[in-house]
């Protein structure tokens, strides 16, 4: 019986430490699709960012993301003019702007210059 008791609790564990690999910021950035550009607008709890170039939108594309991303690590401190990559589920719903279901992480590339911002 103590055998199995223990067997089970090592189990949970295997599972619990798998459940939490897959949401880290290094398993998102190498294993879900990305979008990269230039935020916009910044809204209450979305904001807009064009791509020059995205995977299917070779011509340029405009973006909405959620500001309420899976891994808690993100960068939501999102401000116009700043680059970002958004690591997003691939699900891409054809609107305009185009939208994704599930927004994972948010990486800061390049920040906005912050006092144009704080000008507005």
């Amino acid at each position: 019986m103590k055998k199995r008791t223990v067997f089970v609790l090592v189990l949970a564990c295997l599972f619990v430490l798998a459940g939490c690999s897959t949401k880290s910021m290094n398993y998102i950035i190498g294993h879900r699709p990305s979008v990269s550009g230039t935020v916009y607008e910044v809204r209450e709890d979305s904001f807009l960012v064009y791509a020059e170039k995205a995977e299917g939108y070779p011509n340029g594309s405009h973006w909405s993301f959620s500001l309420q991303p899976e891994n808690a690590d993100s960068y939501t401190a999102v401000v116009v003019g700043d680059e970002v990559t958004v690591y997003h589920d691939g699900n891409v719903m054809e609107s305009d702007p185009l939208r994704v279901g599930k927004v994972y992480a948010i990486t800061l590339i390049n920040p906005a210059d912050r006092s144009v911002n704080e000008k507005s």
